[in-house]
This record gives structure tokens, sequence and C-alpha cells, in this order.
């Protein structure tokens, strides 16, 4: 009788990728790669366009107004702030995905939600933001500031403005719904029964992006 082929290998070594990690975790890579080059060439757009301009707006002056308070003789507090709260839910993302390698299902939802929190708070502060800015008559298409010289500014500030920070503000958005899937999917015992809490540490790995691309972000409007 003839002898039954052996079964096909796994080429992924049994969900591991060629680099010895789980397939899933380097999809994840892969795509943050990729969604790393989209916010490169935006933010190299901003750069070639700012650097080649011979005046731009004073971001000192653009954003000194926080909630509530109006104009403040403290330039970018506000954006500090909202600054501070995202790198705190990274700290708290940091945390759950500890809690799961731990497989602890209560500090797990503990954390994921403080790192939700922090989303929805960056979030609203953005909205607020992009209100204020509106309501001064900013937006795209409309620049009422003024360049560092004194000079009519063009309408290149708030196009890239609006457009980096909107995209931004759209992956934190993303990261806010994938957490609170995540959130309900720990509540359900999902994780458990898998015997492992890996996909929050795939959701770790968009966050955590999400803040860094904030970095950058920062820099090129607030600062320069």
């Amino acid at each position: 009788m003839e002898q039954a082929a052996p079964a096909k290998q796994n080429l992924w070594g049994g969900g591991k990728s060629p680099f010895n990690v789980e397939y899933g975790k380097t999809m994840m890579w892969y795509f943050l790669m990729s969604d790393a080059f989209t916010f490169g060439a935006f933010l190299i757009s901003y750069g070639t366009i700012r650097f080649s301009s011979h005046a731009w707006p004073d971001p000192n002056h653009v954003f000194r107004s926080f909630p509530f308070i109006g104009e403040m003789n403290v330039p970018l507090a506000f954006v500090t702030l909202m600054t501070f709260i995202l790198i705190m839910s990274s700290v708290t993302m940091v945390l759950a995905v500890h809690a799961g390698h731990q497989r602890n299902k209560k500090e797990v939802v503990k954390w994921m939600i403080f790192t939700i929190i922090g989303g929805l708070m960056f979030l609203g502060c953005q909205a607020w933001e992009w209100w204020h800015l509106h309501h001064q008559g900013a937006w795209w298409g409309s620049n009422p500031f003024i360049n560092i010289d004194g000079t009519p500014a063009n309408i290149n500030f708030t196009n890239l403005f609006f457009t980096i920070t909107g995209f931004h503000g759209f992956h934190v958005f993303s990261g806010v719904i994938i957490n609170i899937v995540m959130l309900i999917m720990t509540l359900n015992n999902v994780f458990e029964k898998r015997g492992s809490y890996l996909m929050i540490e795939k959701a770790g790995l968009y966050w955590h992006f999400v803040d860094l691309v904030w970095v950058f972000v920062f820099t090129c409007f607030y600062l320069f």
C-alpha cells in the first residue's frame, strides 16, 4: 500500500514570519512603514514649501489661545497640553501591553480605558483648536495671519496645517476605535480563551506610531 504523503508544512512556521515574528505583527509593521512614508511625504512637502518661502506666520502668535482663557502670554501652552495628553496615553498603552503579557485582564481593562480617554481628550483638544482657528478665519484656502515680517501670508500655511493635522487626527480617531474594540474583546474574555493578549500588543504598535508621528507634526508646525 502506498504511503500517504506527509502534510505540507506551514511556510510561515506555524504563524511565524521568516523573521521569527508573529505573522500579524509583521503585517502591522509593514502597514506602519507604508503609513510612515505617507506622513513623510506630507512633512517633506511642508518643509520644502516652508523653507522656500521668504516669510511664514509666527507659531508663537498663531497658537497662543487657551480654552476659557483666551489669548495667553505663554505661547503654545494649549498644544503642549495636547502633546502631554497624547504622550501619557502612550504610557498607559505600554502598561496595558505589559498587563497583557502577564494575562492580567483587570489591569488590561483599566489601562485600556485610560488610553481611550487620553485619545478622546486629544481629539477634543484638536477639535477645539480647529474651531478656534476657523472662528479666526483660518481654513483651507483662507489664511488671516500675517507673516513674521509683517507681510501678508499666503494660504500654504493653513492648507498644510489642516491637511496634515487632520490626517493625523484621523489616525488618532482610528486608534481610539481600535482600542475600544480591543477593550470590548478583553471584557468578553476573547483573549483569555485564546490564551494570548497579542492583539493588545498589535494595537499598541499602532498607537505608539500615532504618538511618534505627532512629535514630528508638533515640531514642524508649532516650533518652526
